[in-house]
């Protein structure tokens, strides 16, 4: 059916198109009502709209309040009413995308305009810890799927009047609320327009979450790598804000988006700036160390004892010949098996309820292991690497950054079974130049060390203490 623009005067014509367009939906609700001596309708879904201020703030005061044949809207709004957000309009398809944000249409006969009250009553999950992003000392509070909370908590932390939210609506469907969120003076002003343009322009069908959005603004370059930080950490937003990056909130999503973002941004935690800097300098060098030994331990061992045994000493040598006698794999196909064994213990661990998630996990971690070097399917030593393995890729701050990370220990363990260390070293090479070719929204994805700015060392590896920082003049 085609979606009439303009109302009629006639209430009865109003109604019938308006339950037409609805598909006379269960949830929908027409509640037919006398304002003085005028006939009127109110319409809005059952369990999007505050039942109770519906019936306290319009209800009760258009029977009460209400007793000249001579209403009109502008009346109604200004001074019978006890609302607060409301907007006048004229056509249908405004109307129905209020009434589907939890919004309330009051239409009078004999006028070819409505009144459209915002009474959102849908529940909302209570503000509770980070799940993705713990941390010991600092803030203990999250995101929720509620739009308007989340940009609150955010101004809550930049009390700046150069905070600017744009507010629009995305996907042909869902129509999902979207908030760009920056600090103006600070963050660049054509980045601003160009996320912004990015973002209105956008034709899809629907926006569910963040990750929708991310996809869509990729400059086109083909990476398995993140080129947008994702946090459900109010602090980390606020942080990037002040350091001029743009924050994007999808409704219905906990995780707030952080463009630019740059690789060391994803090794960085925001418990960094809650201790000590020396502490938290020898942390962030710890995590770097864990990358390495979680994408390239397994790709090593496979090339040292495939190819390069002489580069290993000859009593671990004679260790590992000793341990690998009577496995029949080489050492290859014994890290694939432990590797894929792992991701599916880690999966199952995720997907099951959370009660026995984590035992599960544990138990058959060791079970399995213990199993596969009694069976002399794999060797122990292959099953303590995996094991380190396995927890250096939980020392990675970002989830999203640690799964390319996984994917490539998979890439150099076949380069490592093939080539050997010299392989690992032309991969290796080969991956800093993909690195150092990628961009997020025209800042380099290796800043600040392949485009390198003495300016900003003191908090790419290590943090400095904050009174060497330079503050922003704006």
């Amino acid at each position: 059916m085609k979606l009439h623009t303009k109302f009629s005067r006639q209430l009865c014509r109003n109604i019938e198109l308006i339950c037409d367009f609805m598909g006379n939906s269960s949830d929908f609700v027409v509640r037919e009502i006398t304002a003085g001596h005028k006939h009127a309708a109110l319409f809005y879904l059952d369990g999007m709209t505050d039942m109770q201020k519906v019936q306290d703030n319009v209800i009760r005061p258009l029977h009460d309040r209400v007793s000249s044949d001579e209403i009109t809207l502008p009346l109604l709004k200004n001074a019978i009413l006890d609302i607060g957000e409301a907007s006048f309009t004229q056509n249908f398809e405004d109307a129905l995308e209020q009434i589907l944000s939890g919004g309330l249409l009051l239409l009078l006969d004999d006028t070819d305009e409505g009144l459209v009250i915002s009474l959102p009553g849908w529940e909302e999950r209570s503000i509770s810890d980070s799940k993705t992003q713990p941390v010991v000392r600092g803030p203990q509070e999250a995101f929720t799927e509620t739009l308007r909370t989340n940009t609150t908590m955010v101004r809550r932390r930049v009390k700046d009047t150069r905070v600017r939210l744009t507010t629009m609506k995305v996907g042909e469907k869902t129509k999902t609320d979207i908030s760009v969120m920056y600090l103006h003076g600070v963050a660049d002003p054509k980045k601003v327009q160009d996320m912004i343009s990015k973002l209105k322009n956008m034709h899809v069908e629907g926006v569910l979450e963040s990750e929708y959005l991310e996809e869509c603004l990729h400059d086109k370059q083909l990476t398995i790598f993140p080129l947008f930080y994702n946090s459900d950490r109010p602090d980390s937003i606020a942080a990037g804000i002040m350091e001029g990056k743009i924050a994007i909130f999808v409704d219905g999503s906990p995780f707030a988006i952080l463009a630019p973002a740059v690789f060391a941004d994803f090794l960085q935690s925001a418990e960094d700036y809650y201790q000590s800097f020396v502490y938290s300098s020898i942390i962030r060098i710890l995590r770097y160390i864990c990358l390495a030994i979680c994408m390239l331990a397994p790709a090593i061992y496979v090339a040292l004892t495939t190819f390069h045994q002489d580069m290993i000493p000859t009593v671990l040598l004679l260790s590992l010949s000793a341990q690998r006698e009577g496995v029949p794999f080489p050492a290859f196909v014994e890290a694939m098996i432990m590797e894929v064994v792992f991701e599916i213990l880690r999966e199952a661990g995720l997907r099951m309820p959370r009660t026995v998630g984590q035992a599960v996990s544990i138990v058959g971690s060791i079970v399995i292991g213990q199993a596969a070097v009694e069976a002399n399917i794999v060797s122990a030593v292959m099953v303590i690497v995996v094991a380190i393995t396995a927890i250096s890729s939980f020392v990675i701050p970002s989830y999203t950054f640690a799964i390319p990370i996984r994917i490539l220990r998979f890439a150099f363990i076949g380069i490592a079974a093939m080539f050997g260390v010299y392989g690992l070293t032309v991969g290796i090479l080969m991956l800093f130049v993909h690195l150092n070719g990628l961009h997020s929204f025209g800042v380099p994805y290796l800043s600040p060390f392949a485009n390198y700015k003495s300016s900003e060392q003191r908090d790419a590896i290590l943090r400095f203490p904050y009174r060497t920082k330079k503050h922003r003049k704006n």
